[in-house]
């Protein structure tokens, strides 16, 4: 079975969204996370910002990679849940570790959160659907 088929034979919440708008959306969000991460580590290698706070953009880059392959590839349910609260509890503690040194840093985050408060919910809410 392929993953998309797998993915459609689960039991999801009527509000998901298509896996197209899905797609949509991270192809807006992708540009803002590169140009606000790679500023942030750019900085770091600079000096200019301490590691500490580049450190949640890392562990945030990271979850938000395996994220796909835990889903799709290993089709691991429980274990994305855990990497998709990784990812949205890293994204909150950027925004406050940055703040106050890069304020447009922090809010460019926002779309990037919101979208992963609900990708989140719908990810838990799939888990729990198919214990």
């Amino acid at each position: 079975m392929t993953w998309m088929e797998w993915y459609d034979s689960l039991w999801k919440p009527s509000w998901t969204p298509a896996p197209a708008t899905i797609g949509l959306i991270w192809q807006i969000l992708y540009p803002i996370i590169i140009l606000t991460f790679s500023f942030v580590f750019v900085q770091a290698i600079r000096k200019k910002l301490p590691w500490l706070v580049a450190l949640p953009f890392a562990i945030n880059l990271v979850a938000n990679v395996i994220f796909t392959p835990i889903q799709f590839g290993m089709r691991n349910l429980p274990l994305a849940a855990v990497d998709i609260l990784i990812v949205w509890g890293t994204i909150i503690w950027m925004m406050f570790a940055v703040w106050k040194h890069y304020k447009w840093v922090a809010v460019a985050q926002v779309p990037y959160f919101v979208w992963v408060s609900i990708a989140t919910v719908l990810q838990l809410s799939i888990t729990w659907m198919n214990r």
